[in-house]
């Protein structure tokens, strides 16, 4: 899985582009600001349907552009295209895959598989446990293919019962409804995560090592309720402290991955290159277990690789780019800081965006 062609228009400050970028490793230098990761971003809107650096999509048009426009074709017998069109008027996209209209967002996700490594990513370690949810779940979902049913089902469980936990008044025989629906979905939820994670985890312990040997940290999956009872029997349980909280404060909306290093939050331990690295070796463990159970290979958007790593482990991230034979797209401001961290043998191209004389941001291919 790899990208052969990427065309934008009407994105941030980029002059319309069009770029073949190589199979294997690209990378974007160029001065703060020139606009090295509008173009990760607009990878990223194109395979996820949102940005990584707003809420609000419009916010990525460009200033008085009407609209803005993503394309891109994958490699592939048969190629498959995808297309994502932005009106500044309006708050749908409109979607493309294969040439065809109104598929899902899943749909579009689950062609072009990305992992985003950018200072955001932090929030893996140090923010709440929806990011990590997140993360969770985008691994279970390319890996279990009846995992979004379930999600969805779960979702929309939670999203009932909830409503009726703060009416003023509570009925019992409303509430079991929706108890036995989220019972249901979410121990299924919870059996393809735990499977998902057990797959995952020697993965992810294997790559961190490649990155920098950490004994004593650990990775684990907590499903979000007790796990020495049933869902059933939580929920049951736990009706009257709900509804003085207005929420179902127990069930897989609430499971986590924690992580730690000799029982102390890993966050509170490592240092800011360390950090960086466990987060790396979480996204790349992604994407290796993609590779292994489906075939099918990860594309990764890296911002500023060099920042906060020092020499060496710059080179062992790289040589672990190299083995997993995956497309990537990396940021630097020097292109020096990155030229010398690859084999002779791969597929490497330099892109310099700068700023033109009319104020837009280019990109030039210079190697």
């Amino acid at each position: 899985m790899s990208i052969k062609e990427l065309t934008f228009h009407g994105l941030r400050n980029l002059a319309p582009t069009t770029l073949q970028p190589s199979p294997r490793i690209n990378v974007l230098h160029g001065d703060n600001g020139s606009g090295k990761t509008s173009v990760l971003e607009g990878i990223y809107v194109l395979g996820m349907g949102r940005s990584f650096r707003t809420r609000q999509l419009k916010h990525a048009i460009q200033t008085e552009a009407p609209y803005m426009t993503l394309y891109g074709r994958l490699a592939g017998d048969p190629e498959v295209t995808l297309g994502v069109r932005r009106l500044r008027t309006q708050r749908e996209l409109e979607l493309r895959l294969r040439g065809e209209k109104g598929v899902r967002l899943a749909e579009l996700v689950e062609a072009m598989p990305l992992q985003l490594i950018n200072p955001d990513a932090f929030r893996l370690l140090e923010g709440s446990p929806a990011g990590r949810r997140e993360f969770l779940d985008w691994g279970v979902f390319h890996v279990k293919h009846h995992f979004l049913d379930a999600w969805r089902r779960t979702r929309r469980a939670v999203k009932h019962r909830n409503a009726l936990l703060r009416r003023g008044r509570m009925v019992a025989s409303e509430l079991v409804v929706w108890e036995q629906e989220l019972a249901q979905w979410g121990e299924e939820m919870d059996r393809l995560r735990l499977e998902w994670f057990s797959q995952f985890l020697p993965m992810f312990e294997e790559t961190l090592h490649k990155l920098l040997p950490l004994p004593g940290l650990t990775l684990r999956y907590a499903r979000g309720w007790d796990k020495q009872r049933s869902l059933a029997e939580v929920l049951r349980d736990s009706r009257e402290t709900d509804q003085q909280m207005g929420f179902t404060q127990q069930g897989p909306q609430r499971a986590d991955l924690r992580i730690r290093l000799n029982k102390q939050p890993a966050v509170e331990v490592l240092s800011r290159g360390q950090q960086k690295l466990v987060v790396s070796a979480l996204k790349l463990a992604q994407g290796r277990l993609l590779e292994s159970t489906t075939q099918r290979h990860c594309i990764y958007l890296i911002d500023d690789l060099p920042a906060e790593l020092d020499d060496r482990h710059r080179h062992q991230f790289c040589h672990l780019l190299e083995e997993m034979q995956c497309q990537a797209f990396i940021t630097s401001v020097e292109a020096t800081a990155l030229r010398n961290s690859w084999q002779a043998s791969t597929d490497i191209k330099m892109f310099h965006v700068k700023h033109s004389p009319a104020g837009w941001s280019q990109l030039e291919t210079d190697g």
